[in-house]
């Protein structure tokens, strides 16, 4: 079923992105592994990050790319369906062990998983902490990890931002990075802090590089603090996390 749905899914995005003339980069295509598993790890700035990261592995090497994601994304009338066609995992956020062991067997069986570590949209845009459920997958699968980082699709779609998915000309990065391969000694909190130390350098690259520019005063919210934006930093990004997250377990709390 996923190869007749995963194809007309990214004929459809990229005539989207064609007609907003979205000028899409890709970096790194030679990276993607021809065949075999890998744990393809992306940067989370974007609504649409799993179109973008996904388009990179397909561009690159015509990988199809199965992302990990909430399972209320399977339960819409109409992404659902989308979803579990494209054979997408989900994960249900009370009980991620199935989900993690699906995954386990996908890559086992040769196919590409993607995972965003930070679990969540960075509202600053910059890396958030990444949780080691990448590395483990790797390890246990005995698969490279694939870093892939995204710029410039914040503008288009974000957390906390009206969306802006008819904007035309917005230049998106697509930075693909060698495959970290892990060995038998590898403890999964070090080969975290090595794939989370190579995509601060790759976002870094892709952010001196990038083409895009605010339009004004008014437009450098989707900019970090040490561009000269207004983003918020990391620390008071986390600090908005935090009490949105203590807000969604008070109404939880309150509906019993």
């Amino acid at each position: 079923m996923a190869e007749f749905v995963y194809p007309p899914v990214i004929g459809a995005a990229l005539t989207a992105f064609r007609a907003l003339d979205v000028r899409i980069k890709i970096v790194g295509a030679e990276h993607i592994p021809a065949e075999g598993g890998a744990v393809l790890v992306s940067n989370h700035i974007s609504y649409l990050d799993f179109l973008f990261a996904g388009l990179g592995a397909y561009r690159g090497g015509k990988r199809k790319t199965r992302f990990m994601a909430k399972d209320d994304v399977f339960k819409h009338r109409i992404s659902g369906p989308l979803m579990r066609g494209m054979k997408h995992i989900p994960v249900d956020r009370t009980d991620g062990q199935p989900a993690y062991e699906a995954a386990v067997r996908a890559l086992k069986a040769g196919e590409v998983v993607g995972v965003f570590p930070e679990a969540t949209i960075s509202r600053s845009f910059m890396l958030k902490k990444f949780k080691t459920g990448a590395a483990r997958m790797a390890a246990d699968s005995g698969t490279p990890l694939l870093p892939v980082v995204l710029w410039g699709t914040q503008q288009l779609w974000t957390k906390g931002r009206p969306k802006t998915l008819t904007k035309r000309h917005v230049p998106v990065t697509i930075m693909i990075g060698e495959p970290i391969h892990l060995g038998p000694d590898d403890k999964p909190v070090m080969v975290t802090r090595k794939l989370r130390a190579a995509m601060s350098e790759m976002l870094d690259q892709a952010q001196r590089e990038y083409l895009g520019k605010p339009a004004g005063a008014d437009d450098t919210w989707w900019q970090p603090t040490h561009l000269g934006g207004t983003a918020p930093t990391l620390e008071v990004a986390e600090a908005e996390d935090e009490a949105e997250a203590l807000a969604k377990a008070e109404r939880r709390a309150a509906r019993g």
